[in-house]
């Protein structure tokens, strides 16, 4: 087992010592801090601690990702701390002190959903498996299904709907118990409560359109009627219900003495929910999440809808940063209610697969920086099975480009799901599995979309991260730096090395009279005849011709030297040049900087011949003369 004490006491000091830390948890994976004052935590530093893989604020808490062995972390951090352990929910409680109420709104709703997800994305596989099987006519000239050629497939189909009903037609009762098991209220009285608004005596939600007005059963009170309404799959009717049981139960049992709370409060509670919910809060919920779905589902199916998918698209991510994705588990729910399918889903799943793309992009531009995919290889993995938390922010968020690259992929991706009318059974896997949860009449066009989520991304990401990306960065070791000479003229003198094979030449002897004429500095020139180019000492690479016929560089004293490939070759438009390293980078005497293709310039007519030149005038003496080989001592630059 790890001994993590130094690293841990190292951590507890960056976060801003033992008083800045009002609580500290774990979970499965990241240690979770609530701050006194976040600003005194120091993010960059607590990157470069070997076991910590990126940070991130959430909910009011500081969260270091910490892996697999968060416990030991952990257990080692208390102990060099001296603090009390918490719970998880301790420090949730305690973090929501600094949260403003809608933070605490999104918080309450998502923990509200959160044990509901796995039983939605089991219900969807199932729903999109039986679509499969009795809404595809893919057997005897397209004329019939599976189930109607096969009574074992037929068994399974019936069979597999008795779950399926279960989850969604009965989603009331569960909402009401993960109302009462958040609340912290009594969690049996949630589900008869959920119950009641399922119940066989009622007349069933989906059969309300089809059934006139005067024969909908009631509850005749002589004085009052009410409606005998089933809210099956309702998500509106069930919170609001629930809710209410919650505060009733917290009413009576503040003002009930505790010789007969046993008796009142269930009492009372249950039967003033039950009647209030079926009076006022489930006609209200009903037309609520008939609106809101009605709102969406028209968005996104008018002319325009394109557009508000790809902002949507665009922006959850960020969504998914604030916490506020978790609204959308309810307009889903509510839009599977009120039309069969939520068009809404599939942009979600879409938004997961752009954001792990961009991981990957990011992670093949930086595949040399071992600790870096330590933290993004599994991040990718994560994002493509649904969870985004371990990318956004260990990786495209810490970094910036990344999540705008994965929000680009998002919006397009999405504009061609909403456009082409994609739409999912249930939430499902929010990931590549995701397409099991689709009608399968529209796999095709997800397919393409998923492509799209996955192409952009990594292309956009990993080209920015080879191109804007640190030595560092890309490959974990730190550049190495040369402190220069205030005056170069005192500087050791230096060997330069022939950058290629072939004929070495005085430069006032080549044929280019800016060269020749010494105008541009003292050197010597070498007729190529290995298309290879190697840096002529240890230096820094200053400057590189887009075309690749030359480029500058500065040793480690500060003298200034150019490298021109060939004769009037600008004019080939990099034509038969491949760049092989870039401007400020580091490179040691040897290392290839330029390939080029010989074949390629003589065709064209232009001359091999290369100057090499010390651009920042100091005197250079030639040491070679006639055949050379690359990396063999050519010239010296003298004091």
């Amino acid at each position: 087992m790890a001994d993590y004490k130094k690293e841990a006491k190292q951590l507890m000091e960056l976060v801003g010592g033992r008083s800045n830390i009002v609580s500290v948890a774990h979970c499965i994976t990241r240690m979770r801090f609530v701050l006194s004052d976040p600003k005194l935590a120091k993010i960059d530093e607590i990157d470069k601690l070997p076991s910590a893989k990126g940070t991130f604020t959430q909910a009011g808490q500081f969260q270091v990702i910490i892996g697999n062995d968060v416990t030991n972390y952990y257990n080692d951090f208390i102990a060099v701390s001296g603090l009390e352990s918490a719970s998880k929910e301790s420090v949730k409680q305690a973090a929501k002190s600094s949260q403003t109420w809608l933070q605490r709104l999104v918080g309450n709703l998502g923990e509200i959903f959160a044990p509901i997800v796995p039983a939605l994305i089991a219900g969807g596989l199932i729903l999109g498996f039986r679509n499969c099987i009795d809404a595809l006519y893919l057997f005897e000239n397209g004329t019939k299904t599976l189930v109607e050629i096969s009574q074992f497939w037929a068994g399974v189909d019936s069979f597999l709907w008795l779950i399926g009903e279960a989850i969604f037609h009965f989603l009331p009762v569960v909402i009401t118990w993960s109302i009462t098991r958040k609340m912290q209220t009594s969690q049996v009285l949630g589900i008869i409560l959920g119950i009641t608004l399922v119940s066989p005596q009622l007349l069933n939600a989906y059969a309300v359109a089809g059934t006139p007005a005067a024969d909908i059963p009631v509850w005749d009170f002589g004085f009052a009627t009410v409606r005998m309404i089933g809210y099956q799959a309702q998500v509106i009717p069930a919170m609001l219900a629930g809710f209410v049981l919650v505060y009733l139960e917290k009413f009576f049992s503040k003002i009930t003495p505790a010789l007969i709370s046993i008796i009142v409060v269930p009492f009372c509670s249950l039967v003033l929910a039950t009647l209030i919910a079926h009076t006022v809060l489930g006609p209200i919920g009903w037309a609520l999440g008939d609106a809101i779905s009605k709102v969406v589902y028209s968005g996104l199916m008018n002319p325009m809808g394109w557009l508000f998918a790809g902002l949507f698209g665009l922006l959850y991510a960020p969504l998914v940063i604030t916490g506020l994705h978790h609204m959308s588990n309810a307009i889903d729910s509510q839009l599977i209610s009120s039309f069969g399918g939520t068009i809404l889903w599939p942009m979600i799943a879409l938004s997961n697969i752009a954001q792990g793309s961009a991981v990957v992009g990011f992670s093949l531009a930086t595949r040399k920086n071992e600790r870096l995919q330590q933290v993004a290889v599994p991040a990718a993995i994560s994002c493509y099975l649904g969870v985004t938390e371990p990318a956004l922010f260990g990786i495209n968020l810490k970094y910036g480009f990344p999540i705008i690259c994965g929000m680009i992929g998002s919006a397009v991706a999405s504009m061609i799901s909403v456009g082409f009318g994609v739409q999912a059974i249930s939430i499902g896997v929010g990931g590549l599995p995701g397409i099991l949860s689709i009608f399968p009449q529209f796999w095709g066009i997800f397919a393409i979309a998923m492509l799209v989520a996955i192409v952009i991304p990594v292309v956009t990401c990993y080209l920015y991260a080879k191109t804007h990306l640190d030595e560092e960065t890309k490959t974990g070791k730190k550049a190495e730096t040369f402190e220069l000479e205030k005056n170069v003229n005192e500087a050791a003198e230096v060997i330069l090395n022939a950058p290629m094979d072939g004929q070495v030449y005085p430069l006032n002897e080549i044929e280019d009279k800016a060269f020749a004429s010494g105008a541009m500095g003292q050197g010597f020139a070498i007729d190529m005849t290995n298309g290879l180019v190697h840096a002529p000492c240890d230096g820094q690479i200053v400057m590189i011709f887009p075309t690749g016929h030359a480029l500058g560089m500065r040793d480690n004293y500060g003298h200034e030297i150019l490298i021109h490939l060939g004769m009037d070759t600008v004019e080939l438009n990099g034509e038969g040049f491949e760049i092989l390293t870039q401007a400020n980078d580091f490179v040691k005497a040897g290392d290839p900087l330029i390939k080029v293709d010989l074949d390629v310039v003589r065709k064209a007519n232009k001359s091999l011949v290369s100057p090499v030149v010390v651009t920042s005038g100091q005197n250079v003496k030639l040491l070679a003369h006639g055949q050379v080989q690359a990396n063999q001592e050519a010239a010296l630059i003298e004091k």
